[in-house]
């Protein structure tokens, strides 16, 4: 499941990639036919990366919480993994305890 949250994840980052490219060939075909300055251009370029920029960091932090919301995330498989630890260690001091016991009535 967490894999596919990774190609959810950097299908998101190529659409933006892919938009930015798009975006500047745009502004280059008009600048070439006239249409807008190099200044303008370069003004609007910055601009967008700048608004992309915003909301990619919108969307990570987004993308984080629902992905933590599912329980997919390294620390959950850590504090797991913990739990798991304490149990077993749990049931070894008993089986130690058992085990001694037994041992001191005999």
């Amino acid at each position: 499941m967490e894999n596919s949250f990774k190609k959810l994840f950097y299908a998101g980052v190529g659409l933006a990639a892919t938009a930015t490219e798009k975006f500047e060939e745009t502004l280059n075909e008009l600048v070439a036919k006239g249409k807008v300055t190099d200044s303008e251009a370069k003004k609007f370029f910055e601009e967008f990366n700048e608004k992309t920029a915003s909301k990619r960091e919108e969307f990570d932090e987004k993308f984080k919480s629902f992905v933590e919301k599912l329980g997919y995330t390294r620390n959950s498989d850590v504090e797991e993994l913990r739990q798991r630890v304490e149990e077993l260690e749990k049931a070894n001091k008993a089986a130690s305890k058992k085990t001694v016991a037994t041992a001191s009535a005999q």
